[in-house]
């Protein structure tokens, strides 16, 4: 579970840090990092019905959550992270999903903000 000061809860969260932040993205997901006024990271997922029924979606958030609690202290601090994820996560393994996250947020990490990529 991610400390409930890295989680985001409100929609306004996460329109804010999708349109206004520098997105990576590959075929199984898509990440969106955005500045904020907070000091730490906040990080929350999207998941759609595409992906599957709700004990897959359930099951994917819960492998991103543990990946990305790892890496939050590698993240700069004062950003907002959403992750949206595509159909094709829910048959890849930890290991994949965890490579794929670590290239989108490096990608989206390294690219100013405002640009799409």
């Amino acid at each position: 579970m991610l400390p409930a000061a890295a989680r985001m809860r409100r929609p306004a969260e996460f329109a804010a840090a999708v349109r206004s932040g520098a997105r990576a993205g590959s075929r199984v997901l898509t990440v969106h990092v955005a500045p904020t006024t907070t000091e730490g990271v906040r990080v929350g997922f999207v998941v759609p019905r595409s992906v599957g029924s709700a004990v897959v979606r359930n099951g994917v958030r819960r492998r991103l959550r543990h990946v990305l609690r790892a890496e939050l202290d590698g993240l700069p601090r004062g950003v907002d992270v959403v992750v949206r994820v595509h159909p094709g996560a829910a048959a890849m393994s930890s290991t994949a999903l965890r490579a794929e996250l670590a290239r989108a947020l490096a990608r989206a990490v390294a690219h100013p903000v405002g640009s799409r990529s």
